[in-house]
């Protein structure tokens, strides 16, 4: 029988890499949440019937699921988060809530920081047409991405990133925040 501390190993180790990735979670608290942890968050606090409906069976442009969210109250959400989980509702419709895709924030923290710090992307204010070329310049094309999710993430950055480098953690400003 192996001692009582190796049965308990798995155990531990998990709990390790809990521990972890809250510390990253708290890590990257200062960045937006993104489409999907919106409509989790107004999930949890009640979403209407008429609009948990919508998102399984309806698409729409952006301006279409503003209008929808607006309609079910605003979600509890202000401003550029209503416009985030419109921009991501547009993408990623009809989904069934149980499945929810990745938005706009899981793949800046996927795919951007899979070469370099995620300070290169968050702090930069650009409009749409700038992150689109950026996204289809040589060193990003190849980057695994179907072009709504371009648009997707072109969209979320417009709205959420520019975040001044102050209100980046110091752990994060490392190297002047470069490549």
């Amino acid at each position: 029988m192996p001692p009582r501390f190796l049965s308990t190993l798995p155990l531990l180790l998990a709990l390790g890499s809990a521990a972890a990735l809250a510390q990253e979670d708290d890590l990257f608290a200062f960045i937006p949440a993104g489409g999907r942890t919106l409509l989790e968050t107004a999930e949890a606090a009640g979403l209407p019937e008429d609009f948990a409906t919508a998102i399984s069976q309806d698409t729409g442009d952006a301006a279409h699921w503003r209008e929808a969210i607006d309609a079910a109250g605003g979600l509890g959400l202000m401003g550029a988060e209503e416009d985030t989980l419109a921009g991501y509702l547009a993408v990623r419709a009809p989904f069934p809530l149980s499945d929810k895709p990745t938005d706009g924030r899981d793949l800046a923290m996927a795919l951007c920081q899979s070469c370099h710090i995620i300070t290169v992307v968050i702090t930069q204010d650009r409009t749409r047409e700038a992150w689109l070329g950026t996204m289809q310049s040589p060193s990003h094309i190849e980057i695994k991405m179907t072009e709504p999710e371009r648009g997707l993430l072109a969209d979320y950055l417009v709205l959420n990133a520019g975040i001044p480098i102050d209100e980046v953690p110091k752990e994060l400003r490392a190297g002047g925040a470069s490549y």
